[in-house]
Order: C-alpha cells, then sequence, then structure tokens
C-alpha cells in the first residue's frame, strides 16, 4: 500500500535524487557550470510531476500525514519556480565559494525538498520533521561565504531557529496533549467539540496556539520574531536572501494557513479571536518594517526590513481568512496571488542586484549612483520590481494589494486596510531613493555593468510576468482561487 503512494512524493524524491547526483557528479568533472544545468533540470523534473498531480483527486498519504491537493501543489510550483531561478542568478556568484558550488546546490535542493515537504504536510510531526530539513540546510547555506558577517548571520540564524523551532515543538506538544492528536483534521474534531466559547475558557490551547504562531512567527519574519531578518539578509549569499525572502517565506505562510485554518478553523468563535490577534500583529508588523527601512543604506538590509513589511500585507489576508463565518473565493483566494507576485517581484529585484552588486562589489544604495547609465537594462528591471513592490501600476503589485485589500475591506477589516495603504505610501520613499539614485545622479565610474545569459533569463522569467500580472491578471487569479478551494470552509 505504502509503494502505491510513492507517486503522490515523487515531487520530493526527484529533486532528492538531482541533489544526490549532483553531489557524487562534483567529485568527477572539473567544469562546475555543469552542476548548475542538472540543479535546474532537477527543478523543472520535480515541476513535471507536480504538474502531473494537479488535476488529480484531492487526497491523504502515508497515513494521513501529508495531503495531496492543489493548494500544496500550488506552493510546490512556487518554490521550485524560486529555486530554478535563484541557481540560474547565481551563476556569477558562486565563483565566491568555487570549490564548494555541488554541496551549495545540493543544499538549495534538500532545503526545497523540506519546504515542499512542509507546505502538503498535515500532521504536526511531519510539519516540525520537515521544517527542520529545510531550516538546517539553510543555517548552513547563510554562512557559506565563511567570512566575518556570513558566520556572525548563519551563528544568529542557527540559535534564534533553534529557539523558534523549541517553542513551536512545545506549543505542539500542548495541543496534542489537550486533543490527544497529531493529525490535523483530528484536533479539528475535537476542537470542534469544546464546550468553550472564548480561549480563556480553555488556557491550555490558547497556550498551545500562541507557541504554535510564534514558532510560525519567526519563519514569516513578523514582529515581534522578526529581529533575525536585516543581518541575515545582510550577511548571506545574495541569491541565499533571495530566496529567503521567497521560498521560506512562501511555505511558511502555506503552513500557518493550513494549520490554522484546518484545525483551528473551526467553531465560530475560535477562527474570529485567532484573526483579531494576526490582525494586530498585521498592522504592527507593517509598520515596524517600512519604518525602519527607510533609515537603511544597504540595500539587502532595506530589502530585509521591506519583507518583514510584505510579512504584514500578506497577514492582512490571513486575518481576512479568519475572519466571519462566511468566506468567499477573492478573500481565500487573496493570500496565494499576493504570494505569487511578491515572489516574482522580489526574486526580479535581488536577481538585478546580485548581477550588479557581484561586479561593484558593494550593497551600498549610494553605489548604484547612474546605474542607469552603467547598466540600463539592469537598472529598468530593478526600477520595474521597485514599482511593484510599491503597489503601483502597471505591475503585479497593484494588482495583488487590490485583491486581498479588498477581501479584506469586504471582511469588515476596513481599519487595518488603512493603516496597509499608509505603509504602502511611506515604502514608496525608500523604493523610490533607489530608483532616484540609478536615474538621477552621475556614475562614479564609466564602466559599463555586464551580466551573464543566465542572470539575463532569471530576470526576464521574473519582471516580464510582473508586468503581464499587472496588466492581464485573470489567468493568474484563476490560478490563485483554483488552489485557494481547499479553504471552502
Amino acid at each position: 500500500m505504502i509503494m502505491d503512494q510513492i507517486k503522490y512524493i515523487a515531487p520530493e524524491l526527484s529533486l532528492l535524487c538531482f541533489a544526490l547526483i549532483i553531489i557524487i557528479v562534483d567529485l568527477f568533472i572539473s567544469n562546475k557550470r555543469a552542476l548548475a544545468v542538472l540543479a535546474v533540470a532537477g527543478a523543472l523534473v520535480a515541476a513535471f510531476f507536480v504538474l502531473m498531480l494537479w488535476n488529480g483527486q484531492a487526497t491523504e498519504a502515508f497515513y494521513r500525514t501529508i495531503a495531496i491537493d492543489q493548494f500544496g501543489l500550488f506552493f510546490k510550483l512556487l518554490i521550485l519556480v524560486a529555486t530554478a531561478l535563484v541557481i540560474l542568478a547565481s551563476n556569477g556568484y558562486v565563483a565566491k565559494f568555487e570549490r564548494f558550488q555541488g554541496e551549495f546546490y545540493a543544499l538549495l535542493m534538500l532545503s526545497a525538498v523540506g519546504l515542499m515537504l512542509l507546505v502538503s504536510a498535515i500532521n504536526l510531526i511531519t510539519i516540525f520533521v520537515a521544517l527542520e530539513l529545510s531550516s538546517i540546510s539553510l543555517y548552513v547555506l547563510v554562512s557559506f561565504l565563511k567570512d566575518k558577517k556570513s558566520s556572525e548571520a548563519g551563528l544568529k540564524y542557527l540559535i534564534l531557529g533553534s529557539v523558534a523551532s523549541a517553542i513551536l515543538l512545545y506549543g505542539m506538544a500542548l495541543v496534542f496533549g489537550l486533543t490527544g492528536n497529531t493529525c490535523l483534521t483530528c484536533i479539528a474534531d475535537y476542537v470542534k467539540g469544546m464546550p468553550a466559547t472564548n480561549l480563556l475558557g480553555t488556557p491550555v490551547l490558547l497556550v498551545g496556539l500562541v507557541l504554535v504562531v510564534t514558532g510560525f512567527g519567526f519563519k514569516i519574519a513578523s514582529v515581534p520574531f522578526q529581529m533575525w531578518v536585516p543581518d541575515v539578509y545582510e550577511g548571506a549569499p545574495t541569491p541565499i536572501t533571495a530566496y529567503l525572502s521567497v521560498a521560506s517565506k512562501a511555505a511558511g505562510f502555506a503552513v500557518i494557513a493550513r494549520v490554522l485554518l484546518t484545525a483551528f478553523g473551526m467553531p465560530v468563535w475560535l477562527h474570529n479571536e485567532w484573526a483579531v490577534i494576526i490582525a494586530v500583529l498585521a498592522a504592527v508588523t507593517m509598520t515596524v518594517g517600512n519604518v525602519t527601512a527607510l533609515l537603511q543604506a544597504n540595500i539587502k538590509r532595506m530589502l530585509g526590513y521591506s519583507s518583514i513589511a510584505q510579512a504584514g500585507y500578506l497577514m492582512v489576508g490571513l486575518a481576512a481568512m479568519g475572519i466571519g463565518s462566511q468566506v468567499d473565493s477573492n478573500v481565500r483566494s487573496g493570500l496565494l496571488f499576493f504570494l505569487l507576485s511578491y515572489t516574482l517581484t522580489n526574486l526580479g529585484a535581488f536577481i538585478a542586484i546580485i548581477a550588479i552588486s557581484n561586479k561593484i562589489n558593494s550593497d551600498q544604495i549610494e553605489d548604484y549612483t547612474g546605474m542607469g547609465k552603467r547598466a540600463p537594462l539592469l537598472a529598468v528591471a530593478l526600477t520595474i520590481c521597485m514599482v511593484s513592490l510599491t503597489g503601483l501600476p502597471p505591475t503585479a503589485g497593484l494588482i495583488a494589494k487590490i485583491y486581498i485589500f479588498s477581501g479584506a475591506v469586504d471582511q469588515g477589516l476596513l481599519w487595518l486596510v488603512i493603516v496597509a495603504v499608509i505603509n504602502s505610501c511611506i515604502s514608496a520613499y525608500y523604493y523610490f531613493k533607489v530608483v532616484k539614485v540609478m536615474w538621477m545622479g552621475e556614475p562614479a565610474s564609466p564602466d559599463k555593468v555586464t551580466s551573464s545569459w543566465p542572470e539575463w533569463l532569471a530576470l526576464a522569467l521574473c519582471c516580464i510576468p510582473v508586468v503581464i500580472i499587472g496588466v492581464l491578471p485573470g489567468a493568474f487569479i484563476a490560478l490563485a482561487q483554483s488552489a485557494s478551494a481547499l479553504f471552502g470552509i
């Protein structure tokens, strides 16, 4: 029976096999560029297996530990796209650790395997194991440059990540102790039958839920669990910073949405109470992220604080999904659509930064002065991404914010949307500061900044869809609505 279910984890198994193949091939070849080809091929093969499962019947496998549904498959595709694009963008960057390229690609793919398992996990034990599989690989990748900043970033990420994992595990233990189950749907059945009418009436559930949200809050970088972001983003290799900002964040939101809406989605009083908590955290998170980003001179730190603010916007969608007993399809799919547009936009921004910073050997915003003359196409691409992150036309960022904010208004969260709109206006200052120095300043050097064709390909695969989604979003909205059908509660 177990062998019959192997097809359900074919994407993860194929990616794992390619990671092992890369480690072995790395021992026998001198041309390390072949490793990048193998890594991209592994992501494409895994994506093929995901697409093969897309139109199948939603089911549970391996004794109800993982779910095979369009929600999980959507995020698996998103993670694989992010992984492939990061590998392409790393083409020139990996020269900084030429002897360890095989390990770099293998660890990146192993982290993707963990994230893919995480987004489909429906058992607390499986969730924790998948989370640790992805996290351990990322701890190593963050410190891969082996310099002072990278080592410090890796150590900070390891220590704080371990504390967050311990808190999460303790919360899961409390939930298990109360319900006697680790299966999310079994927990839901128990919670529905509880006589309490508020969380204060069930202190064990309250503490367990708070600790679980705290553990996942570290993963999505929400306040007050965001303190690791700026130092880790600055010290990590830029391709890994890009990966952390999109793939890890997307998986974090996927698992927290699945846990909250599956295990704690009913009764009505319960999901209303945790939704209010998420809404308050969203307001604080986006404000702290945007205000602190105003002060940054390093572009990676700036985008680190920006990612905290973006987590706040995403939490608006999560809160809207929890508020009220009737949630329409637009509210359910808003979170997924925002994550899709954010992934492409933020990856595009980081890929342009990889191409520029790798040539000028600086991440300081002032050193981007005059980049419109030294690298006009890279400056155009980075400008498009900054405009999209701000939420202006004609980009995906505008449609994503309208989509997620309108859903929140429909659920009575007008006050939260007002806070989000004000924060979007604040963010325009630091995003357009980068645009200003690129196009209105005089370059410090007349030398042109060139890029390799893999970097151009990765940049085009991000920036072109960002504009297409902004102009013709229909097909992408339909994709998000199809994937969000899981949450028809």
